[in-house]
């Protein structure tokens, strides 16, 4: 979180911002963060366990159901970003299925890592997706350890409809693959001499 930009005279904001926070269930420590040493709160994230992915996609196509929502099959409610889970759908999401995540606050000069594969979203004030304005510096990457879970990603979005905005490769996890096997198989050719003496 590179900037935030807290608007000057509007108390009541301050007041909102802290109900969101609260609202939000973030614990004491991040709410007494804003409160007391009175840094900038950017947004509110809820981070949930990759491996509970399919329960939160299940509940959110029974939430839609409930509602007389259509759920079609090239599309995803995690990847269609359609859905915010407030606080009953959160506490609801715990009863029901026993999913529970994570609330962060994001301050200014906070960083934020979403692991491969979690389930995450961003808190809404109003329609933007922010406590206050601010300004965030997004970097996806691919680490070793989660290549299988990014592999598994990509299938995932191959069966989303051809317009949705999550369809194409964003994460190129097979070019990932290729380049760091390249580049190890140039490294053992360059120092094959040296690898074969005993």
């Amino acid at each position: 979180m590179v900037y935030v930009g807290i608007p000057k005279g509007q108390a009541d904001q301050e007041e909102e911002v802290l109900k969101t926070i609260q609202d939000g269930d973030s614990d004491e420590l991040t709410i007494k963060r804003f409160t007391e040493s009175r840094e900038k709160p950017g947004a509110l994230w809820h981070i949930y366990a990759a491996k509970d992915t399919e329960k939160i996609r299940e509940f959110l196509k029974k939430v839609a159901e409930e509602q007389g929502q259509e759920n079609p099959v090239d599309h995803d409610p995690i990847h269609d970003q359609s859905w915010y889970l407030d606080r009953s759908l959160r506490k609801r999401l715990h009863q029901e299925y026993g999913v529970q995540g994570w609330a962060i606050v994001q301050f200014l000069g906070d960083v934020v890592f979403i692991p491969a594969g979690a389930p995450h979203q961003a808190r809404a004030r109003a329609s933007v997706h922010n406590l206050y304005s601010c300004i965030k510096v997004a970097e996806d990457f691919v680490s070793p350890e989660h290549v299988k879970h990014c592999f598994w990603l990509t299938q995932e979005f191959r069966y989303l409809s051809h317009t949705h905005t999550n369809h194409e490769d964003k994460l190129q996890v097979k070019n990932v693959i290729y380049h760091a096997v390249k580049d190890a198989v140039g490294i053992l050719r360059a120092n094959e001499s040296s690898l074969s003496r005993p």
